[in-house]
């Protein structure tokens, strides 16, 4: 499944509720949530905090799952096309970082 895609079903999803998409400001602190939630997980596994023996296993990839769903949907409620979005930025980095650090291949 293609980005665009991605956005069509995550819409589709949305439209079947009578509350849609939530305000932007909703949308951000609960992105924030979410990217603290996968903090938490990066630290458990890899940084210095070892998990409680009580705290449930996680998934990585279901945290960004979570982040990614909650990007589509703002995407969706401001009119982005996140494609659009992808080309741009990789462009930025291409222009910007093609020099930054050592390349494997030169």
């Amino acid at each position: 499944m293609d980005i665009s895609e991605m956005q069509l079903e995550v819409d589709r999803w949305i439209r079947q509720f009578a509350e849609g998409y939530w305000q932007p400001s909703s949308m951000t602190l609960r992105l924030m949530e979410e990217v603290g939630e996968l903090a938490r997980e990066v630290n458990h596994l890899y940084g210095e905090k070892p998990k409680k023996p009580e705290e449930p296993e996680t998934d990585l990839e279901l945290e960004l799952g979570d982040i990614l769903f909650i990007i589509l949907c703002f995407a969706n409620a401001q009119g982005l096309d996140l494609n659009r979005s992808f080309t741009r930025v990789m462009q930025k980095y291409y222009e910007r970082d093609s020099h930054r650090w050592t390349r494997l291949n030169p």
